[in-house]
C-alpha cells in the first residue's frame, strides 16, 4: 500500500437533510447563475427547481435555466449550455441533479471561460489533449442522487457520440466551490435507480480498495463507504421513504467520491456506454462486476483488500477473495439487480470483440491500477463471462 498521497478537496459541503434551505445564507460565487439540470421532469415535479429558484432570489442572484442535459451527457449538451451561459452573461453554474447533471455542469463551467470545443480538452484517442488556458467558472452542485460523488470531485464523464467515446474530463478548476448534499432531495429516486446509483458508489469504493495505488487515506474513506452501502442500500431500495437509509447512502456516496481511485472496471463500462448511449452507468457496472472482481479473486491477486471489503460488508471471519465475491452477489441480488443482462441493453456478443481496443482509448487509456495487468484477451474474457 502506498503511503505517499495528496489530499485536496477545496469544496465546501453542506451535508444533511434540509440543507438546501440554507443556500441563500452562503456567499455565492457570482451574481447571475446558469441553472443546469436535466431534460427530465423530477426536479420540477418534486419542487426542487422552485426551491432552488427561491434560494437564489433570497440571495439576490439572477439566473437562467438550461434544462437539456441527458442521462449520459454529451459534448453537445456542454457546448449548448456554455453558449447559453455566455449569451446571458452568467458568471457561475448551479448544477441541480444527479451525477450526469453535475458532470455536465462542471464542463459547461469550463467551456464558459475557454475557447474551442470540449473535446479539445479530452485525452482520448480523438481528443485534442489540450490544457485549458483559463480556470472554469465557479460551480455550485446540488445533488439529487447518491451515486457518483461528483459533488466533491474535479472530474466529469462526457460522451462524444460521433466517435463513440465517453471521456474523463478532469481539471482542478472544476472542483465545485460549494456543494449541497441534502438527502431529502433523494427521497423521490425510484427503487431501480436507487440501486443503480448506490452500486455505482459501491464500485467507486471497491475499485479504490483493490487499486494497486491505494493508500491509507483512500482506504479509510472507501471502507466506510462500503460498510454504509452494504448496510443501507437494501433498505433504501425497499423503502425509499426511510430517511436514515437515504442519509447514510448520501454520506457513503460523498465518502466514496472524496478519494476515488477507479480501476479498469469503470473504463470497461464506459466503453459499453460509448456504444450504447442509453445504458445507465450503474447498471453497466453491475453487469460486469462479478466477472471483473472474480477474475482477480480466482487468481488470488487481491486477497487482503477483498477480505477487508468482505469484513466491511458484515461477513464474519472472511478468509479469501471469494468471500467478497459472495457478499457482492448477495448485495446485488438484494437490490433486484441479479438478472441484469447485457443483451437486454442491446449489446451483442459479437460486438464484445470491439471493446478491448476501445478500453485503451477512453479515460486517457491509463489502466495500470488493476491488481494484475490485464491484456486485451483478459478484457475480452471478462466481458464474455459477464455476457448474458
Amino acid at each position: 500500500m502506498y503511503s505517499n498521497f495528496i489530499f485536496h478537496v477545496p469544496t465546501k459541503v453542506l451535508f444533511g437533510p434540509g440543507q438546501l434551505n440554507h443556500l441563500h445564507e452562503e456567499d455565492l460565487p457570482g451574481k447571475k447563475a446558469l441553472i443546469a439540470t436535466s431534460a427530465g421532469k423530477s426536479v420540477r415535479r418534486f419542487g426542487y427547481l422552485d426551491r432552488l429558484a427561491k434560494e437564489l432570489e433570497l440571495a439576490g442572484v439572477e439566473y437562467e435555466l438550461f434544462d437539456e442535459i441527458r442521462q449520459n451527457p454529451t459534448r453537445e449538451n456542454v457546448m449548448d449550455g456554455a453558449g447559453k451561459a455566455r449569451e446571458f452573461k452568467c458568471d457561475f453554474v448551479v448544477a441541480l441533479g444527479g451525477g450526469s447533471v453535475m458532470d455536465c455542469g462542471k464542463c459547461i463551467a469550463l467551456m464558459m471561460t475557454n475557447k474551442g470545443d470540449l473535446w479539445d480538452y479530452s485525452s482520448t484517442k480523438h481528443g485534442g489533449k489540450q490544457t485549458p488556458e483559463n480556470p472554469a467558472a465557479p460551480i455550485v452542485c446540488i445533488t439529487t442522487s447518491a451515486g457518483t460523488g461528483s459533488e466533491v470531485d474535479n472530474t466529469a464523464v462526457i460522451s462524444n457520440d460521433a466517435v463513440q467515446e465517453k471521456s474523463d474530463i478532469p481539471w482542478d478548476s472544476m472542483f465545485p466551490t460549494l456543494s449541497i448534499v441534502d438527502s431529502d432531495l433523494m427521497m423521490s429516486v425510484p427503487p431501480k435507480f436507487t440501486a443503480y446509483q448506490g452500486m455505482d458508489a459501491f464500485f467507486h469504493a471497491a475499485e479504490s480498495v483493490v487499486n494497486r495505488f491505494e493508500h491509507p487515506m483512500g482506504e479509510m474513506f472507501a471502507l466506510k463507504a462500503i460498510e454504509l452501502i452494504a448496510t443501507n442500500l437494501p433498505t433504501a431500495y425497499r423503502d425509499g421513504n426511510n430517511r436514515e437509509a437515504r442519509a447514510n447512502m448520501a454520506l457513503a456516496n460523498s465518502l466514496a467520491g472524496y478519494y476515488m481511485l477507479c480501476t479498469s472496471q469503470h473504463t470497461m463500462e464506459h466503453v459499453m456506454g460509448g456504444f450504447h448511449k442509453d445504458l445507465v452507468h450503474g447498471a453497466g457496472l453491475i453487469m460486469i462486476s462479478h466477472s471483473y472482481f472474480d477474475f482477480f479473486a480466482k487468481r488470488q491477486a487481491a486477497e487482503a483488500p477483498m477480505i477487508k471489503m468482505a469484513k466491511a460488508m458484515g461477513v464474519e471471519n472472511p478468509t479469501s477473495g471469494k468471500d467478497f465475491i459472495k457478499a457482492l452477489d448477495e448485495l446485488i441480488a438484494s437490490v433486484g439487480c441479479a438478472d441484469l443482462k447485457m443483451s437486454d441493453a442491446g449489446i451483442t456478443k459479437e460486438e464484445l470483440k470491439l471493446y478491448p481496443a476501445k478500453v485503451h482509448q477512453v479515460l486517457g487509456g491509463d489502466n495500470d491500477a488493476d491488481p494484475l495487468p490485464l491484456s486485451d484477451e483478459d478484457y475480452l474474457e471478462i466481458y464474455e463471462e459477464a455476457y448474458r
